[in-house]
C-alpha cells in the first residue's frame, strides 16, 4: 500500500482541525481580536434590549401619556419620553458594538490572510526542485491568489457572522428562557434538525469547493501558458485551439460554481421553512396559552422569537463561505506542509579552490525507477575546462544540476575540495557556483538589477559595468534609452535571445565564483558575439573550474578534457585531438556536425 502524500493527508483533516490551525495565525492579533469580541458582545446584547423596549411601548398604550414609569438606566420618568430615549440609547450602544466588532475583526482577518499569503510565497522559495517539476505554475499561482481570497471569506465574513450572530442567538435565547422557558423549549427542539441540515450542506459545500478551486487552477494555468507562449500560438495558428481549451476550462469552472449556488439556493429555503414552521407553532401556543401575561410581555416575547430566524439563517448560509475557505485552506496547508529543500550539511567554507571530483555517480529522478546516470566518474582541477557532449537526453544537464544540489544523489559522490556537496550548507555551496543555463531567467527590473541579482544586490555600478563589458553586453546596453536603468520586461521580453544570454553571463561573471557551469550558455549568440564571449570566458576560467555543456562542438575544442555521454553513461573522455584520433563516438558527432555546417554554408 502506498504512503499518502502530504496533500492527501491534509485533505483528510477535519473541518475543526483545519479551522483551529487557521486560527493559530491569530496569535499576533489576540489583542485586536478581544476588542472585536467585546464589540460583538455589545451588539448582541442590544437585540433583546430592543425587544424589551417594545414591552414598555405596548404596555404604555393602555396607560396615560403623562404617567411615570421606572426605566432601566433612566430611572423614573414620563413614559412618553422614556421609551424613545431608551431606543436612542440602545441603538447608540448597538452602533458602538458594530463598529468595534467589524473594524477590529477586519484588521485581524486581513492580517491573517496577509501572513498566510507571505508564508505561502516564502514556502515556495524553500521547496525542492522536484516539487516544481510535479506542479504546474498555474495551480501554484492560483493557490496564492484565488485560494487565499477564499480563506479571506472564512477568516473575515465567516468569523464575523459566527461570532456576531452566534452571540445574538445566545442573548435572545437567554431572554426568551427568562420570559417563558416552556415556550422556548419548543424552539430548542428544532435545533438538532437545523444542525443536521447544516452538517449535510457543509459536506456538499466542501466537496464542491475543492472541485471549483481545481477548476480555477486549470483556468489560470491555461491563461498563463498562452501568455508565455503567445509567439508560438500566433506562429502556428493556435488561437482557435487555445480559445477552445480556455472556454472548456472556464465552462467547467462555471458549471461547478453553479452547482454550489444550486446547493445554497435549495438549502436556504428549506432552513427557513423549518425556522418559520417553529415560529408558527410558537404563535399558536402563545395565543392558546396566554395565561396572565400582559400584551407587552407577549409582544416582547414574539419580537425576540421573531429575531431568531435571521441570525440562524445567516449562520447556516455562512457554512458555504466556511467550506470554501476550508477547502482553500486544505490546499494551502498541503503546500505549507511540504518538506522544504533538505539541508543536512554542516560545512561552510568562505573560499574553495574549485577542485571537482565525481565518483561512481548514479542517479534516478524522485518517483522514477529509471536511472538517468550510470556510474559516472571524472575529476577536474582548478582552472580546468571540462566539456560534456552527447545527444539530447544523454544526461548532461542532469549531471550539471546535481553539482549545486538541485536534486539529491544517493549513489556515488560529488566532491568539491574533497568534501561531498551533501555535506556543505546549501547556501554556502551555491555561493561557490555560478550557473548559466540555456533558458535565461530575467526579472521585470532594470538591467543593472538583473546583473547584480540576489546576493549581488548593492554591488557598485562600476563593477556591474565591468562585468557587462566582459560579457560583451555593454555594447548594446549603452544604446538603450536609459542604459543600465532600462527595464527589461517580463523575463526580458524586450531583449533579444542573445542579449538575454549575455546578461546572464554578465551575472555569472559578477558573481566571480570558483566553479562555473555553462549549460548551452552560448547557444543563442551570433558567431561574432560567441567569439567575444569565448575570449571573456578564457580570461574568467583562469583558476576556476568550468563545466561546459554544448551541442556546438566548435565551442569546446579547447577544453582540457571532453566527456562524451550516451544514455546516462560516460563512454569516452579525452582532449579534442585525442578523441578525434580515437575515431569513436565523439569523432562521429564531430563529423556529422561539420557536415551539417558545410551544407548550411553552401545553401
Amino acid at each position: 500500500m502506498s504512503t499518502p502524500t502530504m496533500e492527501e493527508k491534509s485533505l483528510q483533516m477535519s473541518s475543526l482541525q483545519l479551522y483551529l490551525r487557521l486560527l493559530t495565525y491569530l496569535k499576533p492579533y489576540v489583542g485586536l481580536f478581544i476588542v472585536s469580541i467585546v464589540g460583538y458582545l455589545i451588539f448582541a446584547s442590544s437585540q433583546p434590549m430592543l425587544a424589551g423596549i417594545l414591552k414598555y411601548f405596548v404596555d404604555s398604550l393602555t396607560i396615560a401619556n403623562n404617567s411615570r414609569h421606572s426605566f432601566p438606566l433612566l430611572g423614573e420618568m414620563n413614559i412618553a419620553y422614556g421609551v424613545p430615549l431608551l431606543v436612542i440609547i440602545v441603538i447608540t450602544w448597538q452602533g458602538l458594538g458594530s463598529y468595534l466588532g467589524n473594524y477590529y475583526l477586519a484588521r485581524v482577518s486581513m492580517g491573517i490572510v496577509n501572513d498566510l499569503r507571505i508564508a505561502l510565497f516564502d514556502g515556495l522559495l524553500r521547496l525542492p526542485n522536484p516539487y516544481f517539476d510535479q506542479h504546474n505554475s498555474g495551480h501554484l499561482i492560483s493557490r496564492i491568489t484565488y485560494n487565499v481570497t477564499m480563506v479571506t471569506g472564512a477568516a473575515t465574513d465567516a468569523i464575523k457572522v459566527i461570532i456576531r450572530e452566534g452571540l445574538t442567538i445566545t442573548f435572545l435565547f437567554c431572554y426568551l428562557f427568562w420570559m417563558n422557558w416552556k415556550l422556548t423549549l419548543v424552539m430548542v427542539v428544532t435545533l438538532p434538525i437545523i444542525g443536521l441540515m447544516v452538517s449535510s450542506a457543509s459536506k456538499k459545500f466542501r466537496k464542491q469547493s475543492r472541485k471549483i478551486q481545481a477548476a480555477m487552477g486549470d483556468v489560470t494555468h491555461i491563461a498563463s501558458e498562452m501568455i508565455q507562449g503567445y509567439r508560438v500560438v500566433r506562429s502556428f495558428g493556435g488561437e482557435r485551439y487555445e480559445s477552445l481549451r480556455f472556454k472548456n476550462a472556464s465552462d467547467n469552472n462555471t458549471a461547478r460554481q453553479l452547482r454550489m449556488v444550486k446547493t445554497s439556493a435549495t438549502f436556504t429555503p428549506a432552513l427557513q421553512f423549518v425556522s418559520f414552521s417553529t415560529m408558527a407553532v410558537v404563535l399558536f401556543l402563545v395565543l392558546y396559552l396566554r395565561g396572565e401575561s400582559t400584551a407587552g410581555d407577549l409582544v416582547a416575547y414574539l419580537t425576540a422569537a421573531g429575531m431568531l430566524p435571521k441570525p440562524i439563517r445567516q449562520l447556516s448560509e455562512v457554512s458555504g463561505t466556511i467550506q470554501k475557505g476550508l477547502a482553500a485552506a486544505e490546499s494551502i496547508f498541503a503546500q505549507l506542509d511540504e518538506t522544504p529543500e533538505i539541508d543536512r550539511g554542516q560545512i561552510e567554507k568562505p573560499v574553495v579552490d574549485g577542485r571537482l571530483s565525481v565518483q561512481q555517480l548514479s542517479f534516478s529522478y524522485p518517483g522514477s525507477d529509471k536511472q538517468v546516470l550510470h556510474d559516472i566518474s571524472f575529476t577536474a582541477a582548478p582552472g580546468q575546462m571540462i566539456a560534456l557532449v552527447g545527444r539530447s537526453g544523454s544526461g548532461k544537464s542532469t549531471l550539471a544540476n546535481l553539482i549545486p544540489r538541485f536534486y539529491h544523489h544517493s549513489t556515488g559522490q560529488i566532491l568539491i575540495d574533497d568534501v561531498d556537496v551533501e555535506d556543505y550548507r546549501l547556501v554556502n555551496l551555491r555561493r561557490h557556483i555560478a550557473l548559466v543555463t540555456q533558458q535565461v531567467s530575467l526579472f521585470n527590473d532594470s538591467i543593472a538589477a538583473n546583473i547584480a541579482y540576489g546576493d549581488l544586490a548593492g554591488t557598485p555600478r562600476e563593477k556591474i559595468v565591468a562585468a557587462a563589458k566582459a560579457a560583451y553586453a555593454d555594447e548594446f546596453i549603452v544604446q538603450l534609452p536609459q542604459g543600465y536603468d532600462t527595464m527589461v520586461g517580463e523575463n526580458g521580453v524586450l531583449l533579444s535571445g542573445g542579449q538575454r544570454q549575455r546578461l546572464a553571463i554578465a551575472r555569472a561573471l559578477l558573481k566571480n565564483a570558483p566553479i562555473l557551469i555553462l549549460d548551452e550558455a552560448t547557444s543563442a549568440l551570433d558567431t561574432e558575439s560567441e567569439r567575444h564571449i569565448q575570449q571573456a570566458l578564457d580570461e574568467l576560467m583562469h583558476g576556476r573550474t568550468t563545466l561546459v555543456i554544448a551541442h556546438r562542438l566548435s565551442t569546446i575544442e579547447r577544453a582540457d578534457r571532453i566527456l562524451v555521454m550516451e544514455e546516462g553513461r560516460l563512454i569516452e573522455q579525452g582532449s579534442h585531438a585525442e578523441l578525434l584520433a580515437a575515431n569513436g563516438a565523439y569523432a562521429r558527432l564531430h563529423a556529422m556536425q561539420f557536415a551539417d555546417d558545410d551544407a548550411s554554408a553552401g545553401e
